[in-house]
């Protein structure tokens, strides 16, 4: 079985920034800068022949770029004990689009869309017993975090094996985004 997700990557100087304050909360365990990515959708475990229809299915996405920024931060769930910091996608409405395009292309492999609601976003942090009062502070001092725009031409096809530090990720695919 092929644990996938469907991605995209973040340029390289601004996965060091993200990477670099998810390691300012005491307690958090940071994202690797290496592992630091906007999730479109999560697929789950898959056997060898559902991975290679996804890959054939994914060529046919139409999509055309996108131009981003990083925008505010957030935690998961939105009540209770935070367990995830996030750092927000602007405009969300065109990260809306794109995903449906991808679980579109995915049901075409039976895969079912999620039915959570998507907020897009790049995970900072994973939290375990932090105080609230640190979480606190952290969305107050990024609560205006905004990165300059950065251009989106392609999203990537992941495999993800967990360990005990974490999910490794591995690109299987890359899709360009050059459609309409």
């Amino acid at each position: 079985m092929i644990r996938l997700f469907v991605g995209i990557p973040i340029a390289p100087p601004l996965r060091q920034l993200l990477s670099s304050l998810g390691e300012t909360i005491p307690g958090a365990r940071a994202v690797p800068e290496d592992q630091i990515h906007l999730t479109l959708r999560f697929i789950g475990e898959v056997d060898p022949p559902t991975f290679a229809d996804i890959k054939d299915s994914l060529e046919g996405l139409e999509a055309g770029p996108l131009t981003l920024s990083i925008k505010g931060t957030g935690h998961f769930p939105p009540r209770g004990q935070p367990r995830v910091l996030w750092a927000g996608i602007d405009p969300a409405g065109d990260v809306i689009i794109l995903r449906n395009r991808v679980n579109n292309r995915l049901s075409l492999c039976g895969i079912k869309p999620e039915q959570r609601k998507f907020h897009p976003h790049v995970t900072l942090a994973r939290l375990k017993q932090v105080p609230p009062k640190r979480v606190a502070a952290f969305l107050a001092a990024n609560a205006l975090l905004h990165s300059p725009p950065f251009s989106v031409d392609h999203l990537c096809l992941y495999s993800s094996t967990l360990h005990p530090k974490g999910a490794l990720h591995r690109i299987e695919a890359v899709y360009p985004l050059s459609g309409p």
